[in-house]
C-alpha cells in the first residue's frame, strides 16, 4: 500500500497574542497545530517541535513575539496584538 504525504504551506502565520508572553504548550493550541494539550505534550516532549529553528522540548517555554514556531511542515510567528 502507497501511503502520500503532504507537506503544509512554507509560509508563517502571524499569530498575536495578548500578553507579553505564551508558553509552548499553549500556543500550539492557539494556533490551531495541535487539537489538545495533551497532543501538545507529547509532541513536544517527542521533539518533534521547533522553536527559532532549535528542537525545544521544554513544553513551558515562554514565548515572545517574534518567536518562530515549527511543527509537521507548519511555521506560526508569535506577533503583538496591534489591537493591545
Amino acid at each position: 500500500m502507497k501511503v502520500r504525504v503532504t507537506k503544509r504551506s512554507a509560509a508563517v502565520t502571524d499569530i498575536p497574542i495578548h500578553t507579553e508572553f505564551i508558553k509552548l504548550q499553549d500556543f500550539l493550541k492557539f494556533a490551531n497545530a495541535v487539537e489538545s494539550g495533551g497532543m501538545a505534550k507529547t509532541m513536544i516532549q517527542a521533539g518533534e517541535v521547533k522553536v527559532n529553528g532549535e528542537v525545544c522540548q521544554m513544553r513551558g517555554r515562554k514565548l515572545h513575539p517574534g518567536d518562530v514556531v515549527s511543527y509537521l511542515g507548519g511555521a506560526w510567528r508569535v506577533t503583538e496584538d496591534a489591537a493591545g
